[in-house]
């Protein structure tokens, strides 16, 4: 059977960065399109050339090799003619090889918002996309708030799909702008703009997240017939951000009900990296990844409960609906108060630890677990502070350094300038291979400066934990009071790419701080000696 295309649009440089809080520079620009170029996306939208100093940067030059690079922009000005429009003639002049243009499909928006008449407008249009073609680029338009104009005027948005279609746009994309239609509603709409005469070859789909239905909204106009998606890394956007290709992609690469029909241009090779890919894109936005993402997610093929895991130790497929390895992403058993032997087993054995299901270790480390999580840990989220506690029951742990204690002060004064400020100093005494060392530091706060003072001087181990960073913390209070027990978790990485997390557990929110500082440098030690970490 001969599967139809779907083509795939990226708008995460242009739509995405409308994100409260993203700030895109050409360096983030240059390398996100070379991310999504390389993964196989049909078109990247790079932004609005002419719109603001980074994009009209971005666009001087062409920056994929195999995905189509496309710059966004408007129609022309009601009253101008294409040829005398200034902002269209430099977004025809940019690099790139396609155009994306916005128009107005609801008549109130073409009143009110644009301020001319509907013939003006649907004149737009046409003599816009007329100006792309007549330049060798690729036309396209997106109809904005197409379906909230169609059902406000039917015929006027398909009056405006039409005029763009007619006029020789590759596609015409239906865009619901405010992100309140509902799936059916939709496919509804798709269905009836197919039937007037537009092929679903010529259309795409735009949703936004509004109701949670954006990802919903794109395979309903598929459905409908509709063959290009537009969406974003990971659903970032303005307000609750786009459709998210990251769950879009998978769905149509690995879902029975999608891959007998329809195919992309990811390959199942590129596929494998769309966890890396998701979270590489995190990175370059500074912030941690959302753990219950589908797919990429690290709690995406993750269980705790007891007959889960044992499940899933005889038949992954018992619980999970696509394997973890077809997304890049791995399955995950975690151990917790809920979990049994089978969770215990399967997290020991990922981190090459072979015990018996007899052995009586094996009963002291899960009573172990579930007495400190009685307490407040949570090794489920803290995979090294675990694992340090599994090899601990089981073996030894090499020797390498000791605290001997630790004094942290917070000091309000005013400076020589005569501002008030407020002062961490942190002092920690170590002992490295029988030597002492002391070590003093100031911080942007308590936790900052203990750090500091933690690793500014470790001997014969300096070394090793000179890629170590904290990438997150987290701090939980778990009952309420000025006495309260407070849980810290501490995320880290290094050069290697791994992350790990540990965590501690105090009335005192700076001793908790250390008990994961501690694990999180001892962890770092173990696993650049190949000794911790997941088993290869």
């Amino acid at each position: 059977m001969t599967r139809e295309r779907i083509y795939l649009f990226d708008t995460t440089l242009r739509d995405g960065q409308q994100t409260p809080g993203i700030d895109f520079s050409v360096d983030d620009k240059v390398a996100i399109a070379a991310m999504l170029d390389e993964f196989g996306l049909d078109y990247v939208e790079g932004g609005y050339p002419g719109a603001n100093p980074t994009d009209t940067a971005f666009f001087e030059k062409k920056r994929t090799k195999k995905a189509g690079f496309v710059a966004f922009g408007m129609t022309r000005r009601p009253g101008v003619s294409a040829s005398n429009d200034p902002g269209l003639a430099s977004l025809i002049q940019s690099a790139g090889d396609a155009l994306c243009l916005v128009a107005k499909s609801w008549d109130y928006h073409v009143k009110v918002a644009l301020g001319t008449t509907l013939e003006e407008n649907l004149a737009a249009i046409s003599d816009s996309v007329a100006a792309i073609l007549k330049s060798g680029k690729q036309a396209m338009i997106d109809c904005e708030h197409f379906f909230d104009g169609y059902k406000a005027n039917p015929d006027y948005a398909l009056a405006c799909v039409k005029t763009a279609y007619e006029a020789g746009a590759r596609w015409v994309v239906l865009c619901d702008t405010n992100g309140g239609s509902q799936p059916s509603e939709v496919e509804r709409i798709v269905l009836e703009v197919i039937a007037s005469g537009v092929p679903g070859t010529s259309l795409g789909i735009h949703a936004h997240n509004d109701t949670g239905q954006a990802v919903a909204n794109s395979l309903a106009a598929i459905e409908a017939g509709a063959r290009q998606i537009q969406g974003t890394l990971n659903g970032i956007g303005e307000r609750c951000g786009n459709a998210n290709l990251v769950t879009l992609i998978p769905t149509l690469a690995l879902k029975e009900v999608y891959t007998s029909r329809f195919e992309t241009g990811v390959t199942a090779e590129k596929l494998a990296g769309l966890t890396e890919l998701s979270r590489a894109f995190d990175e370059i936005l500074n912030r941690a990844p959302y753990h219950q993402s589908p797919y990429v997610g690290a709690s995406a093929f993750a269980t705790k409960a007891g007959i889960h895991a044992s499940a899933l130790m005889k038949d992954p497929r018992t619980y999970e609906h696509v394997t973890p390895e077809s997304v890049g992403n791995f399955r995950n058993v975690m151990v917790s108060d809920q979990g049994g032997k089978s969770n215990f087993l399967n997290a020991l054995k990922r981190r090459g630890i072979d015990v018996a299901k007899d052995d009586p270790r094996l009963d002291r480390l899960i009573s172990t677990v579930k007495e400190r999580e009685a307490e407040g840990y949570a090794y489920e989220g803290a995979d090294a502070s675990f694992e340090l506690l599994a090899r601990r029951t089981f073996s030894a742990i090499p020797d390498f350094f000791r605290v001997d204690g630790f004094r942290v002060m917070v000091e309000r004064r005013f400076d020589a300038l005569g501002q008030l400020k407020t002062v961490s100093e942190a002092v920690v005494k170590l002992e490295i291979e029988g030597k002492t060392i002391l070590s003093v530091a100031e911080g942007d706060g308590p936790v900052n400066a203990l750090d500091l003072a933690l690793r500014k001087d470790f001997g014969c181990y300096q070394q090793d934990i000179a890629d170590l960073e904290l990438t997150d913390y987290k701090v939980r209070i778990l009952n309420g009071g000025t006495g309260a027990v407070t849980r810290v978790l501490i995320e880290s990485g290094d050069d290697d790419g791994r992350r790990w997390t540990t965590v501690g557990v105090s009335e005192n929110i700076i001793d908790a701080s250390f008990q994961a500082l501690y694990d999180s440098i001892l962890y770092k030690l173990m696993k650049n000696r190949g000794l911790a970490g997941p088993a290869e």
